[in-house]
């Protein structure tokens, strides 16, 4: 429900709760320390300036009033703003405690934290925005309403699911997800149940289902909350601004303790957000926002830049300063990154930031076309572990994809290849239960190490680290493979790692300072570097980079995707792809395949954003590199295309959409697709040759010591039991057989099928 709808009510006795010893304000942060991760905290406020560019130090000293920066990708935004906290409680015109700085994720509000802390910003509040609001509404819950605050449920699928079966509405699990979707939307954009059909026709939304369906669907989960005495995600910020709105005494007392406000990601902001920031601030203007609306990709979850794009309207004596010197990005890739937005149309782009890049040359990017998704994939690996052969560390390689669903082509083709890499958005490090027993197991040595014979012979952090967790299952060999046992070993290296940085960074540094430092980075979700390559969508990636990155599936009906309808979807589609170049800080590869699977139809064509910036490709609209805004300072009144290299494969004979061959659907999931049959429709697999190639691919992986996933997946030998391939072409159009799969084992497999026992397969490469 909107916040303009919530009425609190008192409790009966009208006796609040005695407040915790703990205060809302700073809840159970650890104090601030002094890490031995970072380096010697500057002596003076002078010192904070140091060594930043003439546009950061505008932002740092401009500590009165509202200021604007804009700030395009890789310009030390966050170096900047941090900087301006520290100068200002460094020189005495901050209080650390009146100061809260908010962000969107927890990772990004930790490494705030981090760097407040390297700057001897004791105190300040770094949070994101549920963050600071659930403090705010658990401390004042039993004042405002009385009793304890409500649960906060972490999943809300199943309550919509609850909601879809008291209205006898029947949603499949693609279905269940978008409406969940849907019913965030229309709670961070104050919209009611009965006005979502109104507001989505509005928005243009692509509804999942009837937009009166899902109306009632939204209005059976609200009522199935309030049952079962549990709040949601957007609750959080929805009661908050209803108490702050109610109560006046509560709000003064939350704007008494707080007197300045940073907005991180300002472009990011739902309206919901907007309204909770104005309730913070009150009458004040106070305010510093950093954004950039180039990099707006969220509007699906109900974000909009318009907050950004008119601050200064809305604030006319407000400072901006626009941050264009690019730190990460050699200018190869700034060059693209520029040229992907000179031909962009709307009012985010009528605001756009022309980089400058401050790195020397770097290779031009890449761009590759293939026939069809595995050979993509294989191509990528191949190129992958050729750079890890040359040096370049896995951790620093990433590919990045459009949607989670292409992910499975790349993990095969990579565990086939025999590079390691962790897929972003799984489970989060500190989760994994391999990193709490080493962290317990670390925690007990740093205690009673003097007792422990494992430590009696080391006498560094880093060997104390690796005796310690060789009792967990650590060697200084990585296993072969990369599967679960290869991820357990790259969690463990990684605090490894982390114990080496210890010591770098500070020589004396401690096991109880390793263990004080692994607490405050589990308590931010801050996880150290896996070495392993990153997969993540380009939404995950917002925020993180790399020193190469590979963007694939940058084809049409995939960049932009096939829903982007308006004119508005298309550009946010741009933006997206901007995001992902602006990843890279050295090297890049782009690339696309004319077909989804091996023998499929190719009629796809490279992304029209690419049109006019790679050699051979029409020319882009619109235009050249310079057009855009430079960096530099405004004060308030009060009162070339880039030449790269195409190689294209052969094409493969054409064929129509992959469809179920059961209903006819199209099909689009990647398991589904290796099926070639929707989950739900019926199989007619052969169990018998399902079975046998189960177990020969079992001693598959045990003779190479790979996981058995490596050599097929389960959906590729379901596939193969159903069709029952008799030639090698046959083999060849299952997904998930590529020419390497079909070289090592399709003579075992055709074996198989024929009901004679399959060899042993070829000597691995």
């Amino acid at each position: 429900m909107p916040a303009a709808s919530v009425r609190l009510r008192g409790c009966a006795c009208g006796q609040p709760a005695q407040p915790s010893p703990v205060t809302w304000q700073h809840g159970c942060v650890t104090a601030a320390t002094h890490s031995p991760l970072f380096p010697q905290v500057p002596d003076s406020a002078d010192a904070v300036l140091e060594g930043l560019d003439p546009e950061q130090r505008e932002v740092a000293t401009a500590l009165h009033g509202p200021v604007c920066v804009l700030a395009g990708a890789g310009t030390g935004k966050t170096r900047a703003i941090t900087h301006r906290i520290a100068y200002g409680v460094r020189a005495g015109i901050l209080q650390p405690s009146s100061v809260l700085a908010v962000t969107f994720t927890n990772r990004a509000a930790g490494e705030m934290r981090g760097r407040l802390r390297q700057l001897g910003a004791v105190g300040v509040q770094a949070r994101t925005f549920h963050s600071a609001a659930l403090r705010q509404l658990q401390y004042f819950w039993p004042k405002a309403v009385g009793g304890s605050l409500p649960r906060l449920v972490d999943r809300k699928i199943q309550l919509v699911a609850d909601a879809a079966a008291a209205c006898r509405i029947r949603l499949d699990r693609g279905e269940l997800r978008d409406v969940t979707a849907e019913i965030e939307w229309s709670k961070v954009t104050q919209t009611v149940p009965a006005d979502y059909p109104s507001a989505a026709a509005k928005a243009a939304r692509e509804a999942p289902r009837d937009p009166a369906e899902i109306a009632q669907l939204y209005a059976a989960y609200e009522d199935l909350k309030r049952e079962r005495g549990v709040i949601d995600f957007e609750d959080v910020l929805l009661l908050t601004v209803a108490v702050l709105q109610d109560r006046q005494d509560i709000a003064e007392q939350v704007r008494a303790q707080y007197q300045h406000f940073v907005v991180d990601e300002y472009q990011d902001v739902s309206p919901l957000q907007q309204r909770l920031l104005e309730l913070w601030l009150g009458d004040r203007e106070n305010l510093c926002v950093v954004g950039d609306a180039s990099q707006t990709i969220y509007s699906f979850t109900g974000a909009t830049p318009d907050h950004l794009l008119d601050f200064r309207t809305k604030h006319p004596g407000a400072t901006v300063v626009k941050l264009v010197r690019d730190y990460r990005s050699t200018p190869q890739v700034v060059r693209l990154a520029n040229g992907l937005l000179a031909q962009a149309h709307g009012r985010a782009a009528d605001h756009r930031l022309e980089l400058v890049s401050q790195r020397g040359p770097g290779p031009d990017p890449v761009f590759t076309e293939y026939t069809d998704e595995p050979a993509e994939a294989e191509g990528a690996a191949r190129r992958i572990g050729e750079l890890i052969g040359s040096g370049v560390r896995a951790s620093e390689i990433a590919v990045l994809f459009r949607t989670n669903s292409q992910s499975e082509t790349y993990e095969q083709a990579l565990a086939d290849a025999g590079v390691p890499y962790q897929l972003r958005g799984a489970e989060r490090f500190f989760d994994r239960p391999e990193v709490r027993k080493a962290g317990s197991a670390l925690r007990a040595a740093a205690r009673f190490g003097g007792n422990d014979s494992l430590l009696d012979d080391v006498v560094d952090l880093p060997s104390q680290v690796r005796a310690v967790l060789s009792g967990e299952g650590w060697t200084a060999q990585p296993p072969a493979g990369s599967g679960a046992v290869r991820e357990r070993w790259e969690s463990l290296a990684a605090l490894v790692n982390l114990a080496q940085d210890s010591v770098t960074a500070k020589p004396d540094a401690t096991l109880a300072d390793l263990v004080a430092e692994l607490d405050e980075r589990a308590g931010a979700q801050h996880a150290p570097t896996v070495q392993g390559v990153t997969l993540a969508s380009l939404h995950s990636a917002k925020g993180l980079e790399w020193d190469v990155v590979f963007l694939v599936g940058v084809a049409e009906g995939m960049m932009p995707i096939t829903y982007a309808k308006t004119d508005e979807q298309i550009e946010e589609e741009r933006r997206l792809l901007y995001v992902g170049v602006t990843r890279a800080r050295e090297r890049l590869h782009v690339s696309w395949s004319l077909a989804r699977s091996p023998g499929g139809r190719a009629n796809r064509r490279p992304s029209r954003f690419l049109d006019g910036l790679r050699s051979g490709s029409p020319s882009g609209r619109g235009g050249a590199a310079g057009s855009g805004a430079t960096g530099g300072v405004e004060h308030g009144v009060s009162g070339r295309a880039t030449a790269v290299s195409v190689a294209p494969e052969p094409r493969r004979r054409q064929r129509s959409p992959a469809r179920c061959r059961v209903c006819g659907r199209t099909l689009t999931d990647a398991g589904e697709m290796k099926l070639m049959r929707c989950e739900d429709c019926p199989s007619d697999m052969d169990e018998g040759i399902y079975e046998r190639l189960h177990d020969w691919r079992g001693e598959q992986a045990r003779r190479s010591g790979q996981p058995a996933f490596c050599v097929f997946t389960d959906k590729t030998l379901m596939a193969i039991a159903e069709a029952v391939p008799e030639d090698p072409p046959g083999l060849a159009r299952i997904p998930g057989v590529g020419k390497r799969k079909l070289d090592r084992y399709g003579a075992d497999v055709l074996a198989i099928c024929a009901g004679r026992d399959g060899a042993q397969g070829k000597d691995q490469d």
